[in-house]
């Protein structure tokens, strides 16, 4: 979000040099900076030790692609902990451990998404209100139904990660 009035008193911001930032929205009135800020979310793939992965169907986003579990991080939380409690929020089960995979930007939203790689003992799910189905897929067959692979698709350089950790592509 690129800020025009200050969110503190509401005065017009003026552009002032900050340093190597640039020029950076700046409020008179309460001597501040206002960088330019944006959401972060967190997204896992989630796997089972039959390399197994979970795909999630959420009407709201798309009736034909499934995903992976995917949250906003909340005040207070790092990634890490968001990534556990979206995973026990959304398919009700708890992960043993999670790997951080790496940051992708997702321009058409502007989010910064933290991935991850999570890893449960296969079981039954307890899905939150907000998904409407979940599976465990085999993971070399998640493609078929899975977000297209495209630009700004964070799902695709985790699952190839992942695929590659456990040994099912070079």
């Amino acid at each position: 979000m690129h800020y025009i009035y200050c969110p503190k008193c509401g005065s017009k911001l003026i552009d002032k040099i900050a340093g190597d930032d640039g020029f950076v929205p700046y409020c008179e009135q309460c001597t501040q900076y206002w960088f330019d800020s944006f959401f972060s979310c967190i997204i896992v793939l989630v796997a089972n030790q039959y390399n197994e992965i979970a795909l999630l169907r959420q009407l709201y986003m798309s009736d034909k692609y499934t995903s992976f579990v995917s949250g906003y991080i909340s005040p207070g939380e790092n990634a890490e902990e968001t990534a556990v409690r979206e995973i026990k929020e959304e398919l009700g089960i708890d992960v043993e451990k999670i790997e951080y995979s790496g940051s992708f930007w997702f321009d058409s939203k502007d989010i910064l998404m933290h991935g991850f790689i999570g890893f449960a003992s296969k079981c039954n799910f307890k899905l939150s209100s907000e998904v409407n189905s979940a599976e465990w897929i085999p993971a070399l067959k998640a493609p078929e139904t899975m977000f297209p692979d495209r630009p700004g698709n964070a799902m695709y350089p985790i699952y190839r990660k992942y695929l590659k950790m456990v040994g099912l592509s070079e």
